[in-house]
């Protein structure tokens, strides 16, 4: 099988924009970095990296007869305010179980931001103060047998929709765009740098750039950024996926184990926590580039990217493509770290 055998559902505009940020690139002094905006890629609720995974999840709850589509995570989830979006799109129920994965102090944490927006799109939410974790939870079971026990027809959805079957193809996908279009911006990212926590998006990359290199592509380093916290169980997830995934996308080898690289250094102690250096890349970004990150996943792996290329991990002669996840709405839940204009000497 190949990527075109599975069903796609179009939820995004098309390829998402590919740019340079030059001034970042010349404060950092070293390699040319660009982002891709998933931030950008849709009409769905803001967009962002789990609307792309749901392009290919969609097809199989339609073919289930589904009528809810049921999933878990965070206060401040990017990925149950996508799934809250697509289930409007669909016509369907969204019930969302939302733990308190993030122990933060702001006090409206359970009321803004992405869960706010799941609740203006008509989703049913559950909080649950479950802490942090990617496994599977009993809320989560008992959400699905709920529907089931009131008639409805759920559809099963994953933390991040990464442990699903299907849950790596999006961003399998998302590596076939980002080829087109170097053929068309005549560039080549020679490293892509990626957060990773529930693990789908960066093993999809991983699995879609190994097709391609296949296919007679030119090789790459895929680079997770740790934001989990919890590396060992991460970096076990991400292979797990992207070797599932590779499967799936017709890989004729198995994927070499330094071809999944989760880097640990910029998560600080716990998910979802910023430190010093999320912060600093945050407004950083933002005051070279007007370009918004947040606390909890770009912020982490923009400030693993900040240090890998001042440090010459990544060499001044790369091409690095920064890949933004679309998580801005939950900057609304950190606004005590924001609350008086703070510029950077630049």
């Amino acid at each position: 099988m190949t990527l075109s055998d599975f069903p796609r559902y179009p939820l995004t505009f098309g390829p998402s924009p590919v740019h340079p940020l030059p001034r970042l690139t010349a404060h950092l002094g070293g390699a040319a970095i660009w982002a891709k905006r998933e931030d950008c890629n849709s009409g769905l609720a803001y967009g962002g990296n789990k609307t792309r995974k749901l392009e290919y999840l969609v097809p199989d709850a339609i073919a289930q007869g589904a009528d809810t589509l049921v999933s878990i995570g965070g206060y401040q989830s990017n990925h149950t305010r996508q799934v809250a979006a697509v289930a409007a799109r669909l016509g369907m129920q969204a019930v969302l179980v939302q733990e308190k994965w993030v122990d933060w102090p702001d006090s409206v944490n359970d009321r803004v931001g992405n869960i706010l927006l799941s609740r203006i799109m008509g989703a049913e939410v559950r909080i649950d103060p479950a802490g942090f974790g990617i496994g599977f939870k009993d809320s989560w079971k008992q959400a699905l047998d709920d529907v089931t026990a009131r008639g409805g027809t759920p559809y099963a959805i994953p933390a991040g929709a990464s442990d699903h079957r299907l849950g790596g193809l999006g961003f399998a996908r998302w590596a076939q765009e980002v080829a087109d279009q170097e053929r068309e911006l005549d560039v080549f990212f020679d490293t892509v740098v990626v957060c990773s926590v529930t693990g789908s998006t960066h093993a999809g990359m991983i699995a879609g750039f190994a097709a391609l290199e296949q296919a007679g592509g030119r090789p790459r380093r895929v680079i997770g950024i740790d934001a989990s916290a919890r590396l060992d169980e991460t970096r076990d997830q991400v292979a797990r996926i992207a070797r599932s995934t590779a499967s799936l996308v017709g890989l004729q080898r198995d994927l070499r184990d330094d071809e999944i690289v989760v880097l640990p250094g910029w998560a600080g102690e716990r998910y979802g926590i910023p430190v010093d250096s999320t912060l600093h890349a945050i407004k950083l970004t933002g005051q070279l580039e007007g370009m918004i990150i947040d606390p909890v996943y770009e912020g982490k792996s923009m400030a693993g990217l900040i240090d890998l290329v001042t440090g010459g991990d990544i060499p001044k002669d790369s091409t690095v493509l920064y890949a933004h996840l679309g998580g801005q709405p939950a900057l609304n839940a950190y606004s005590s770290l924001f609350t008086h204009a703070d510029a950077l000497p630049l």
